[in-house]
């Protein structure tokens, strides 16, 4: 199975209805509410609906509440908890060491290596360098 058929799985195991829905804005991608998880039905590739799916399963299981609107600093803090949680579900440090060990040359190598996003894998780069600094040691790797 393929990441985006896991996260299915996942959501399906935890009760979670998963739909394609058409949102009447280009810029909502998905949405957690009430045990469904919608997912804009512009959506063509399977890697950015991988990414989207983590997330919203990261709301799924680290948030509380109505955060759509980020009025508060606990809100804000919730989206960050939503997508750590998804950087760590889908690439973590070990997908970084295994890109590597595959070879992959470039942000666009290691991103279809991992099936995510460019975009996703640039944030959850950033995500790691604000958490581990400059580079970490996993495993006799330095990342």
């Amino acid at each position: 199975m393929n990441n985006l058929e896991l996260l299915q799985n996942e959501a399906f195991t935890e009760n979670i209805d998963t739909i394609s829905y058409p949102f009447s804005s280009k810029r909502i991608k998905g949405l957690y509410c009430n045990g469904t998880i919608a997912i804009n039905k512009n959506i063509d590739t399977n890697s950015e609906k991988t990414c989207i799916l983590a997330e919203e399963l990261g709301h799924y299981y680290t948030t509380v509440g109505n955060i759509i609107e980020q009025r508060t600093t606990s809100d804000q803090k919730q989206k960050f908890r939503a997508w750590a949680w998804s950087y760590n579900r889908l690439i973590g440090l070990s997908g970084i060491i295994n890109a590597y060990k595959k070879k992959c040359q470039s942000l666009s190598d290691i991103a279809e290596f991992l099936n995510v996003t460019e975009e996703f894998l640039l944030e959850s780069l950033k995500y790691y360098k604000g958490k581990y600094g400059i580079c970490t040691t996993v495993d006799n790797y330095v990342i």
